[in-house]
């Protein structure tokens, strides 16, 4: 199952469990340090030569325009270390390496806490742990525990943020033969989304909820923030110069202690010949970062080693991709071209909003043990305006025609 093998590889609640596929609980009790790690190598095509395509936006790819092929959309490796106590603490660390901002392979911390264990259902985590939202969001990353080579772009490239620093805490319960695992958390996160500019959220606070079911997982979740993003606030700031009607159109876009919400719900059905697996969520950061609903649907067969499947999935944008802007007919002469410059540069912002369909199709051969290769392809199309979950966009690039990817991916546990 890919939820069970999932937990089984890192599972995420129980630090004493991220270990490795195949440590049993008793080897754990006589380990106390425990060190684990996953990786994934890959390569990507996109036949787009005017835009890049990427998996999410802080982890920038250079498939189409800035390399025909490239390795480092989905590449990664991360190590993790792992503490359980004979009381009731155990701790984690995991830093990973992957394409960022920065253009290389920096290691970075991506989760870092202590655990305590109140009781079998009650236990806290304070420090860097993962965000509570979306189906995979607890292990997103760790490719060789999913299905594709990734997860869809529309619903996981919206939230390019997977971790928080601050308390989480999580009880489990039963109802009647239902199993559930409720968390809630509270923090804070601060992102580089460029240059020197940071996207930051404040008050993060979020609560998931995952029932469990002979074959059927469901997780339902939302999350809450102020955003402050201050990637164009130069921009803004010259808006606000141009009298009420600027400084509407900053009050609107500007990403700045914006109330930012997302709300999902996913499920997996795994009866360990085949799966039927999807999600949908709707995601509003009131602001030029756009108002969305987001969704996938996908399945797969297991046939010995190879498991070939099929996803689609969709992203919806609530708010228009343009925006009329300033009235620079309004303004005195001199100021009209700045006045047309600015609402260009707007309505560059809104093409960001994502609005794109994909079509995939694959195949994950497990070929040997803690190693499986796979192959995909996506045909992914941006709609409107938008330019989809594409980047480093070029002149001559134009929304509404196919994308067509191709990707292979190595994934290994350790």
């Amino acid at each position: 199952m890919v939820i069970r093998l999932a937990i089984m590889f890192i599972c995420v609640r129980e630090a004493s469990a991220q270990t490795h596929v195949q440590t049993t609980a008793d080897e754990l009790a006589m380990q106390p340090w425990t060190v684990a790690g996953y990786g994934s190598a890959g390569l990507v095509h996109s036949s787009e030569r005017n835009a890049d395509f990427t998996s999410n936006v802080i982890n920038p790819g250079r498939a189409g325009f800035s390399r025909r092929t490239s390795y480092d959309v989905d590449s990664r490796l991360a190590g993790q270390i792992n503490y359980e106590s004979h009381a009731n603490w155990s701790a984690v660390l995991q830093v990973i390496a992957e394409r960022n901002l920065d253009r290389d392979f920096s290691p970075r911390v991506e989760w870092a806490n202590i655990k305590y264990r109140y009781s079998p259902e009650l236990s806290i985590r304070i420090g860097r742990t993962a965000l509570p939202i979306f189906l995979l969001g607890d292990y997103r990353k760790a490719s060789y525990a999913l299905p594709w080579v990734r997860p869809p772009v529309e619903v996981y490239g919206g939230l390019p943020v997977s971790n928080s620093d601050g308390i989480d805490v999580s009880y489990s319960w039963r109802a009647g033969g239902l199993k559930n695992v409720t968390q809630g958390s509270f923090g804070r996160t601060r992102v580089r989304v460029g240059g020197s500019a940071h996207a930051n959220a404040r008050q993060l606070t979020g609560i998931s909820n995952t029932t469990t079911t002979d074959n059927l997982t469901v997780r339902a979740s939302v999350m809450t923030a102020t955003l402050t993003v201050d990637i164009a606030k130069p921009l803004f700031d010259v808006f606000d110069q141009f009298g009420p009607a600027g400084a509407a159109l900053s009050d609107r876009y500007d990403v700045s202690d914006k109330r930012t919400s997302i709300a999902a719900v996913g499920f997996t059905y795994d009866t360990g010949s085949w799966f039927l697996m999807g999600e949908t969520g709707r995601m509003n950061a009131r602001s030029y970062l756009g108002n969305k609903s987001v969704a996938y649907l996908s399945s797969g067969y297991r046939w010995n080693a190879f498991t070939p499947f099929v996803t689609y999935s969709r992203a919806k944008s609530h708010q228009p991709l343009f925006d009329a802007g300033l009235p620079a007919s309004s303004y005195p002469a001199s100021m009209v071209p700045l006045a047309i410059g600015l609402n260009e540069q707007l309505n560059g912002l809104l093409r960001t909003i994502t609005a794109q369909h994909t079509v995939s199709t694959g195949v994950r051969w497990d070929f040997a043990r803690d190693y499986s290769l796979k192959l995909q392809y996506d045909r992914l199309r941006p709609e409107g305006l938008s330019n989809g979950t594409l980047i480093n966009v070029q002149p001559g690039f134009r929304s509404g025609h196919p994308v067509h990817v191709v990707s292979t991916m190595l994934d290994f546990v350790f």
